[in-house]
Protein backbone atom coordinates (compact mmCIF):
# COMPACT_ATOMS: atom_id res chain seq x y z
CA UNK A 1 0.00 0.00 0.00
CA UNK A 2 1.10 3.14 -0.99
CA UNK A 3 1.58 6.41 1.14
CA UNK A 4 -1.80 8.20 0.56
CA UNK A 5 -1.56 11.47 -1.31
CA UNK A 6 -0.71 15.05 0.80
CA UNK A 7 -3.87 16.66 2.11
CA UNK A 8 -3.19 20.07 0.90
CA UNK A 9 -5.41 21.03 -1.93
CA UNK A 10 -3.02 22.74 -3.47
CA UNK A 11 -1.13 19.80 -4.11
CA UNK A 12 -4.45 18.40 -6.08
CA UNK A 13 -4.96 16.03 -3.42
CA UNK A 14 -7.35 12.81 -3.73
CA UNK A 15 -7.95 12.75 -0.24
CA UNK A 16 -11.43 13.01 0.98
CA UNK A 17 -12.96 16.54 1.77
CA UNK A 18 -14.52 17.05 4.80
CA UNK A 19 -15.73 19.38 7.09
CA UNK A 20 -14.17 20.34 10.19
CA UNK A 21 -18.24 19.13 11.91
CA UNK A 22 -17.06 15.63 11.47
CA UNK A 23 -14.67 15.90 14.35
CA UNK A 24 -17.53 16.67 17.00
CA UNK A 25 -18.34 12.77 16.62
CA UNK A 26 -14.87 11.38 17.54
CA UNK A 27 -12.99 11.93 21.20
CA UNK A 28 -9.45 13.07 21.47
CA UNK A 29 -8.03 9.11 22.57
CA UNK A 30 -9.96 8.67 18.94
CA UNK A 31 -8.45 11.48 17.28
CA UNK A 32 -4.62 10.84 18.46
CA UNK A 33 -4.91 7.33 17.24
CA UNK A 34 -5.96 8.40 13.66
CA UNK A 35 -3.60 11.26 13.75
CA UNK A 36 -0.57 8.72 14.57
CA UNK A 37 -2.23 6.08 12.27
CA UNK A 38 -2.35 8.23 9.57
CA UNK A 39 1.17 8.99 9.88
CA UNK A 40 2.39 5.51 10.05
CA UNK A 41 0.68 5.56 6.80
CA UNK A 42 2.40 8.80 5.64
CA UNK A 43 5.96 7.81 6.74
CA UNK A 44 5.84 3.89 6.39
CA UNK A 45 3.30 3.07 3.81
CA UNK A 46 1.25 0.77 6.34
CA UNK A 47 0.30 0.88 9.82
CA UNK A 48 0.72 -1.90 11.96
CA UNK A 49 -0.44 -2.58 16.15
CA UNK A 50 3.52 -2.88 16.89
CA UNK A 51 4.47 0.51 15.37
CA UNK A 52 1.39 1.99 16.77
CA UNK A 53 1.98 0.91 20.18
CA UNK A 54 5.88 2.20 19.72
CA UNK A 55 5.31 5.58 18.49
CA UNK A 56 2.38 5.77 21.26
CA UNK A 57 4.23 4.26 23.79
CA UNK A 58 1.45 1.82 24.64
CA UNK A 59 1.16 -1.69 25.08
CA UNK A 60 0.54 -3.80 21.92
CA UNK A 61 -3.16 -5.51 24.03
CA UNK A 62 -3.84 -2.20 24.49
CA UNK A 63 -3.57 -1.13 21.07
CA UNK A 64 -5.08 -3.93 19.87
CA UNK A 65 -8.24 -2.88 21.62
CA UNK A 66 -8.97 0.91 20.28
CA UNK A 67 -8.02 -0.70 16.74
CA UNK A 68 -10.79 -2.77 17.25
CA UNK A 69 -12.97 -0.50 18.53
CA UNK A 70 -11.89 1.78 15.09
CA UNK A 71 -12.60 -0.71 12.73
CA UNK A 72 -16.08 -1.59 14.12
CA UNK A 73 -16.87 2.25 13.92
CA UNK A 74 -16.00 2.24 10.60
CA UNK A 75 -12.79 4.29 10.73
CA UNK A 76 -10.02 1.65 9.91
CA UNK A 77 -10.20 -1.85 8.31
CA UNK A 78 -7.86 -4.52 8.81
CA UNK A 79 -5.46 -5.96 5.79
CA UNK A 80 -4.42 -9.22 6.57
CA UNK A 81 -0.61 -9.34 6.89
CA UNK A 82 -0.33 -6.02 6.06
CA UNK A 83 -1.58 -3.93 9.11
CA UNK A 84 -4.64 -1.98 8.62
CA UNK A 85 -5.52 1.66 6.52
CA UNK A 86 -8.12 3.80 7.30
CA UNK A 87 -11.49 4.12 5.75
CA UNK A 88 -12.62 7.04 3.72
CA UNK A 89 -14.48 7.98 6.92
CA UNK A 90 -11.35 7.31 8.90
CA UNK A 91 -9.32 9.49 6.33
CA UNK A 92 -11.91 12.39 6.56
CA UNK A 93 -11.64 12.47 10.12
CA UNK A 94 -7.43 13.02 9.70
CA UNK A 95 -7.82 15.61 6.67
CA UNK A 96 -10.00 17.84 8.87
CA UNK A 97 -7.63 17.18 12.24
CA UNK A 98 -4.25 18.13 10.01
CA UNK A 99 -6.35 21.26 7.96
CA UNK A 100 -7.23 22.30 12.26
CA UNK A 101 -3.53 22.22 13.01
CA UNK A 102 -2.40 24.22 10.27
CA UNK A 103 -4.90 26.50 10.59
CA UNK A 104 -4.28 27.08 14.24
CA UNK A 105 -0.41 26.76 13.53
CA UNK A 106 -0.92 29.36 10.99
CA UNK A 107 -2.97 31.71 13.15
CA UNK A 108 -0.33 31.59 16.49
CA UNK A 109 2.42 31.98 13.61
CA UNK A 110 0.26 35.08 12.25
CA UNK A 111 0.49 36.33 15.93
CA UNK A 112 4.25 35.81 16.54
CA UNK A 113 4.09 33.66 18.98
CA UNK A 114 7.12 31.44 19.22
CA UNK A 115 7.74 28.24 18.03
CA UNK A 116 7.79 26.31 21.30
CA UNK A 117 4.74 27.72 23.04
CA UNK A 118 2.77 27.86 19.30
CA UNK A 119 3.15 23.93 19.14
CA UNK A 120 2.21 23.58 22.38
CA UNK A 121 -0.59 25.79 22.27
CA UNK A 122 -1.60 24.51 19.00
CA UNK A 123 -1.44 20.58 20.23
CA UNK A 124 -3.84 21.84 23.71
CA UNK A 125 -6.47 24.20 21.85
CA UNK A 126 -7.31 21.97 18.58
CA UNK A 127 -9.08 18.77 19.95
CA UNK A 128 -11.55 21.50 22.26
CA UNK A 129 -12.70 24.20 19.44
CA UNK A 130 -16.04 24.06 17.76
CA UNK A 131 -16.44 23.63 14.00
CA UNK A 132 -17.84 27.53 13.89
CA UNK A 133 -14.93 28.64 16.27
CA UNK A 134 -12.46 27.43 13.40
CA UNK A 135 -14.33 28.54 10.37
CA UNK A 136 -13.56 31.98 12.07
CA UNK A 137 -10.04 31.57 12.93
CA UNK A 138 -9.65 30.28 8.97
CA UNK A 139 -11.47 33.44 7.18
CA UNK A 140 -9.17 35.77 9.60
CA UNK A 141 -5.80 33.78 8.76
CA UNK A 142 -6.87 34.40 4.83
CA UNK A 143 -7.54 37.74 5.22
CA UNK A 144 -4.50 38.48 7.01
CA UNK A 145 -2.68 36.44 4.76
CA UNK A 146 -4.07 38.63 1.77
CA UNK A 147 -3.64 41.57 3.38
CA UNK A 148 -0.63 41.70 5.92
CA UNK A 149 -0.72 45.04 6.39
CA UNK A 150 -3.87 44.54 8.23
CA UNK A 151 -2.24 42.31 10.56
CA UNK A 152 1.09 44.49 11.06
CA UNK A 153 -1.38 47.39 11.72
CA UNK A 154 -2.99 45.22 14.73
CA UNK A 155 0.34 43.84 16.06
CA UNK A 156 1.55 47.00 15.84
CA UNK A 157 -0.71 48.61 18.28
CA UNK A 158 -0.51 45.95 20.67
CA UNK A 159 3.73 45.84 20.93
Amino acid sequence: MSPPPDSNPSLGSTRPEVSSDCLAEVSESVENYLERIDDLIREKGYARVSDLAETMGLSQPSVSVMIKRLAERGLLEREPYRGFRLTERGEAISVAMRRRHQTLTEFLTLLRVPSEVRERDVEGMEHHLSAETLAHIERLVAHWKKHPQAMEGILGAVD
